[in-house]
């Protein structure tokens, strides 16, 4: 029986007393949920409808508990039902009823923990964005790793998602990236505002190689030269190293576009529609400060030159009328002050900012190396790069360790620790018993132990205690992943997954699954086999929502 299987019960149980006693139904919830004891001597699962109804229908809770017991004492799988404080219910399951979870996740393969939570919502999820001006560092590195879970686990709660990466290819930051490419390809110093790092070396030789004439041609002609090829050369650089890091995008969208395709007097003619623009100093504004900015935005400045602002008003707009009901952005560390700004112009377009436009700003990461942070890129001179922290540590370590935690709280990587082979290293805790249930598998079938049919799987003999721990965690898996999906907070699959890979090592160590020597093959053998392998499928599962491999060996 799944929690979600035995929240159902609950509620046919309240159904019924309330019919018993002539209440009226409509104060019932359409559904309800069920969690686990912190103190696993107060049984499997609790439930607190009692208390929430009683207010409602004039009942004392803990009379109206005991009619719920009652009611859920005879349902079949619930071995006992007891009423605690003022009105829980302490629900304990019979060990059949437990223990068919386990056929349940083999079963359901890799569809165990999806849900339909979202279903119905298209979600446009943006995240990384780093300008083409050079390699992706490290904080983008971190919104790369917790933007791709962060999409799967929103596919696997139901939304339909489109991820994105605005690439930003116009604006005052490409031209001195192409500046720096053309002094580099002559060989003089960078400009004071420009980019350093061995990259930009690099890539003005790839240009030189691709377009010989450029440095022979005027100076703003060579310019163009440098600009147009250097920022293709670069992007595909931190496309082709995103892919490396298992990130890929539906859309690649290009700023320019909305220039060329005049979207942002699109923009511009929509919000005035709304009656949100004026002019003023020569310039145009959008009056965000009724919506609680804290000034209003210029939108075109008194020279006709079209400011960031107006490019995102477009571009926001862009995504709304290409279908999504809602616009989720990952923003750095110093994009705090963007928030207001672009909340109101969501409203500004007569959108609710709540519903239609979700800002998350993550905090910054440091690359740790014997308890200093590490600050120099070999290759970028100034920050810490993708290839930099996937070289230290590798790809599975990296994308672990950056959605392991809460992305509003700043994070120290630690080289040392990440690259251990030790329990204390998260990543390889959790796939070693990857490894280790896959093993399992692999030594079953060398003694000729199998699983047997469904039918004749036969859960009640999974009784003991630490069959039953593991069982619990496996049962929490789906409610996690839509509280994960829900909450945009993928750390959370992370730290289950760590809870589960204890379980298991405490099951192992106290139950054994193979057979001892001669030993004959029993039921009970096969019912731990299924459970072993229930554990593999919900690890790999939920490494899989992180972009995280389950290695059959290590």
């Amino acid at each position: 029986m799944t929690p979600a299987e035995l929240a159902e019960a609950v509620l046919a149980a309240a159904h019924a007393v309330f019919a018993d006693r002539g209440l009226d139904r409509s104060a019932l919830p359409e559904q309800t949920t069920v969690e686990r004891p912190r103190n696993p001597e107060h049984g499997d699962y609790a439930s607190t409808l009692a208390l929430q109804l009683s207010k409602k229908v004039g009942v004392p809770p803990r009379e109206l508990a005991g009619d719920l017991a009652a009611k859920l004492g005879s349902t079949p799988g619930i071995k006992s039902v007891e009423i605690a404080g003022p009105g829980f219910l302490n629900i304990r399951l019979d060990a059949a009823a437990a223990g068919q979870l386990a056929r349940t996740i083999v079963t359901a393969g890799e569809e165990y923990g999806r849900g339909d939570v979202l279903a119905g919502l298209k979600i446009n999820l943006e995240f990384v964005s780093a300008n083409p001006t050079g390699p992706v560092h490290i904080g983008g590195v971190r919104w790369a790793a917790v933007g791709d879970a962060l999409s799967r686990l929103l596919r696997a709660a139901g939304a339909d998602v489109g991820t994105e990466y605005y690439f930003n290819d116009a604006g005052s930051q490409i031209d001195r990236f192409a500046r720096s490419l053309l002094a580099a390809a002559k060989g003089e110093p960078a400009p004071e505002d420009g980019y350093g790092g061995a990259y930009i070396a690099e890539i003005a030789n790839e240009v030189t190689a691709r377009r010989p004439e450029a440095l022979s041609l005027d100076e703003d002609a060579a310019q163009e030269v440098f600009r147009v090829e250097g920022v293709e050369l670069m992007f595909e650089e931190i496309k082709s190293s995103l892919r490396d890091f298992g990130v890929e995008f539906d859309t690649y969208f290009n700023e320019k576009d909305l220039h060329d395709r005049g979207e942002l007097e699109h923009a511009l003619n929509r919000l005035r529609e709304q009656g949100h623009i004026f002019e003023a100093d020569g310039a145009t504004w959008l009056r965000t400060t009724d919506f609680g900015d804290d000034k209003d935005r210029v939108l075109r400045k008194s020279n006709g030159e079209w400011t960031y602002f107006a490019a995102d008003c477009a571009y926001y707009l862009d995504k709304r009328e290409r279908g999504f009901d809602r616009v989720v952005i990952m923003l750095g560390a110093d994009h705090h002050g963007y928030i207001g700004r672009m909340k109101a112009m969501s409203a500004c377009f007569g959108d609710d900012p709540a519903q239609n436009l979700e800002i998350l700003i993550g905090q910054l990461v440091n690359l740790v190396r014997d308890g200093a942070p590490v600050r120099m890129s070999k290759r970028a001179g100034t920050v810490i790069t993708l290839e930099d922290l996937v070289d230290a540590i590798g790809v599975d370590a990296s994308r672990y360790a950056l959605a392991r935690y809460s992305s509003d709280s700043p994070i120290d990587i630690d080289i040392e620790l990440w690259t251990r082979a030790t329990r204390d290293n998260p990543v390889y805790y959790v796939q070693y018993v990857a490894a280790r249930t896959a093993s399992v598998g692999r030594n079953a079938a060398e003694v000729g132990l199998t699983r047997g049919d469904a039918d004749t799987f036969r859960p009640e003999l999974l009784d003991h205690d630490k069959e039953n721990e593991l069982l619990k965690a496996l049962a929490e898996f789906p409610a996690v992943v839509a509280a994960a999906a829900e909450l945009r907070e993928p750390h959370r699959v992370a730290r289950y997954l760590e809870d589960l890979a204890g379980a298991y090592h405490r099951f192992y160590d106290n139950c054994r699954i193979l057979p001892r020597g001669d030993e004959e093959v029993t039921d009970l053998h096969r019912a731990r086999l299924w459970l072993n392998d229930a554990t593999r499928v919900v690890i790999a599962n939920g490494l899989r929502l992180l972009g995280v491999s389950a290695p059959e060996r290590m």
